[in-house]
């Protein structure tokens, strides 16, 4: 998801308890964080976006804790990248132990780590060329696997560490491929 960019006056003028403050008081919105000083608030999503984000979450779940492989986070949880951004993708998963001790005694934390998977779906609003540009920075900051949903072009990318994309029609089933082993997913049911 993309919205209104805020720039800031200084690089990092924003530090993360500022940030977590903000998102605790406007629990409406979401705020990420560039790695060039911007903040980006998202608003609420309509029915359908929410609908198949807690899909996409869902599946990712239910795999994941049956073959107990690690930590699945929602749309809400921030992860500071090396980079310095902050991002929540709509659906991100974790290996296990690799998770920083302590992290899930800290409430009012950001999690210091790319996830090993992630999942945004673009929203009717979403710009797909920003989009592009956040799963890229995804990829350069360690996450190893992103899926990209595009229901307007009926679509799927994905993008890997080795820097490759690969585009998918509606018709096909994606895959967790070696990051979430045997995780398959109809792209149907996430447009």
């Amino acid at each position: 998801m993309t919205g209104e960019q805020v720039t800031v006056e200084s690089l990092y003028a924003v530090t993360d308890e500022e940030l977590m403050l903000m998102s605790f008081q406007n629990p409406e919105l979401r705020f990420e964080r560039n790695a060039n000083g911007t903040l980006e608030t998202m608003p609420p999503t309509g029915g359908i976006s929410g609908n198949r984000e807690i899909k996409a979450g869902a599946y990712l779940l239910n795999w994941v804790e049956s073959q107990d492989l690690g930590e699945v986070f929602g749309p809400s949880t921030g992860f500071r990248l090396a980079n310095m951004a902050v991002r929540s993708p709509d659906a991100a998963f974790v290996a296990k132990g690799r998770l920083p001790e302590g992290w899930d005694e800290q409430e009012d934390k950001f999690i210091n780590l790319a996830p090993d998977f992630v999942i945004e779906i673009r929203s009717k609003n979403d710009s797909l060329a920003k989009l592009k540009a956040k799963m890229e920075e995804y990829i350069a900051n360690g996450v190893q696997l992103g899926w990209l949903i595009d229901s307007k072009n009926q679509q799927a990318l994905v993008y890997r560490r080795d820097g490759s994309v690969t585009q998918y029609p509606a018709t096909a089933t994606l895959s967790g491929e070696d990051v979430v082993p045997g995780f398959m997913l109809p792209l149907k049911k996430l447009l």
